[in-house]
């Protein structure tokens, strides 16, 4: 609720204008209804010519005219808060789903978050474009009206102040369990959405296994759930408008009965002050009803915002950058590993306290078994995630103090399933670099990467079109187009992970000539798996349960280290070196 709050006080301004509105929208609707009571007592009862009513039926209209404009600019100033604050909760969003941690970027289904940036932030635009404006309205009119009835007379008033509070208990009683089924409803919509991404990415997974018919019954009980809620909802809103009709209908019938009698039997009042009332009673009740209808609305889209806001208060642990610009160096930095640990949350695992120095331009290799924490140690050198203790130090200063976009700068990162957006290949190596480049540059990154002659195979070349996630591109080639972007990038620190797992050995070639290319002018950290790659390296750093159990060379490690030499003895098939 206080973050709803905040994101209407950010626009205080137009509240504060809405509510000199909505004041002035109330004193329109009172002295309507007392040129009209002049009017029809002026013609009726007082046989006064058309002449004689000019400026009362003048003077009306201009009320008239000043109750329409009040109520649709009441209306936009709604309309534009919503706009605002759903382009707000959007950017705030996007920036934190791009901002979090690699462990939470992971977590939970894509389709959910989309559900949740699209569906749930437009579920949010009632309650701002219609229910605050209808709440100013349904406050402050019937506050006026009800001062003016009392003054008029205090029967009158007794009765609307005995019946009026009905509805509001009423709203608040059937509000509340429309919120719950709203929030249920937007958790109901993102699971679905959620699941049916999903079922769409696996599709052939699950042809492949037979489970296309248990999954299509799992998205149909899923969408069904979501309809169920839905219909729940709408059954709420039915009940409310003929309650609240109900409640409005009697009690203007009361009063119109008590002043009945009043005028006709006791003869206590005048025909223009029972007039003045019954035109204003039913103003009364609108504005309530109104506020019923609109209550409604408001509530199932305070709990999708609700929803939608508490994204916001999960915490993401995201790393706190410093100001520092790196300087730009043609050779690579000093990179020193000081006590590094870290722990995931939602697990046991935990990296130990490591320490190593990496050389410009050396060649590093990350080995160990599945689980061991390589891929860990090359998210701490990303800059994905933060250390628990002990820091990265580059040019011998904590790589925190730096600003994020500097570090970046110096990096290209090359993982086992790198993502190709839909677009053109050209496209696609151009990602590689923020700055602007032409064609000659990126064809040149292409031949570097062993991708060129395939490109230019192709009848469109660099302007072939290839579909999302890189449909139309094996396993190798889509690793071509990453090494490509990072040739385009010119890194001075290139992170690999386990970038030729799965190709075949033609492929792996290529990728390895790639990356002794890139190893001339940068320092290349690899995740790696296969020998000729571990046997070239300057470093090798063995893992174990998250532990660092040796640097070294690949000779001094497989002289002295059983673990390490036990690995290479499986690699070579069993014999021994």
């Amino acid at each position: 609720m206080q973050n709803i709050k905040k994101t209407v006080w950010r626009h205080k301004r137009r509240i504060y204008f809405l509510v000199g509105l909505t004041l002035l929208l109330g004193l329109a609707i009172i002295v309507q209804a007392f040129l009209m009571t002049r009017i029809v007592d002026g013609v009726f009862l007082k046989n006064l010519s058309f002449s004689a009513v000019t400026s009362p039926i003048l003077a009306l209209f201009i009320i008239l005219l000043i109750r329409a404009l009040t109520d649709y600019m009441s209306k936009r100033i709604g309309v534009s808060i919503a706009s605002d604050v759903k382009r707000d909760v959007r950017k705030d969003l996007l920036t934190k789903y791009a901002q979090q941690p690699v462990q939470l970027a992971e977590k939970g289904q894509t389709g959910k978050k989309v559900s949740m940036l699209l569906d749930g932030v437009d579920e949010m635009d009632s309650f701002y474009s219609q229910f605050i404006p209808q709440v100013m309205q349904s406050t402050f009119v019937p506050l006026l009206v009800m001062i003016v009835i009392f003054t008029q007379h205090i029967n009158s008033g007794i009765i609307l102040l005995v019946s009026a509070p009905f509805i509001p208990i009423f709203m608040i009683v059937i509000g509340i369990q429309t919120q719950k089924k709203s929030e249920e409803k937007l958790e109901k919509l993102a699971s679905f959405s959620g699941a049916f991404l999903d079922t769409l990415q696996g599709l052939v997974t699950l042809k492949l296994f037979g489970r296309t018919k248990k999954q299509k019954d799992e998205l149909e009980q899923s969408s069904l759930g979501f309809r169920d809620t839905t219909m729940d909802i709408l059954k709420v809103a039915f009940t409310q408008s003929f309650a609240l009709e109900l409640i409005s209908m009697i009690s203007i019938g009361i009063v119109a009965l008590e002043l009945a009698i009043q005028l006709i039997i006791y003869e206590s009042i005048s025909f223009f002050t029972a007039f003045v009332i019954l035109i204003l009673v039913p103003e009364f009740f609108t504005s309530l009803k109104e506020l019923g209808t609109t209550f409604h609305n408001g509530r199932s889209s305070m709990g999708a915002a609700k929803k939608v806001l508490q994204e916001f208060d999960e915490q993401d642990d995201s790393i706190q950058w410093g100001k520092n610009e790196m300087a730009q160096e043609e050779v690579p930095p000093t990179i020193q590993l000081n006590h590094l640990s870290f722990t995931y949350p939602t697990s046991d695992f935990k990296l130990h306290n490591m320490d190593a120095t990496f050389l410009p331009k050396q060649k590093i290799a990350i080995v160990g078994a599945s689980g061991s924490g390589k891929t860990t140690l090359l998210h701490l050198l990303a800059g994905m995630i933060t250390p628990d203790e002990g820091a990265i130090n580059v040019q011998q200063q904590d790589l925190v103090t730096f600003t994020e976009a500097s570090w970046l700068n110096q990096l290209s990162y090359i993982s086992q399933h790198p993502y190709i957006f839909s677009g053109t290949i050209g496209e696609n190596i151009a990602m590689g670099t923020t700055a602007a480049v032409d064609e000659k540059a990126i064809r040149e990154a292409a031949e570097k990467a062993g991708i060129a002659p395939l490109i230019e195979s192709l009848e469109n070349q660099y302007q072939t079109k290839i579909g999302e996630a890189g449909r139309g591109l094996s396993s190798g080639e889509k690793q071509r187009v990453s090494i490509a972007r990072a040739f385009l990038k010119k890194p001075t620190i290139v992170l690999l992970d386990e970038p030729t797992r799965g190709l075949d050995l033609a492929t792996e070639k290529i990728l390895q000539q790639s990356i002794e290319q890139l190893n001339e002018t940068a320092t290349v950290i690899t995740v790696a798996h296969r020998l000729h790659t571990i046997k070239t390296a300057d470093q090798i750093l063995f893992l174990e349960n998250g532990q660092l159990q040796a640097v070294g060379t690949h000779s001094t490690l497989f002289d002295t280290l059983p673990a390490y030499r036990e690995m290479v003895t499986i690699q070579r098939g069993g014999k021994q070196a």
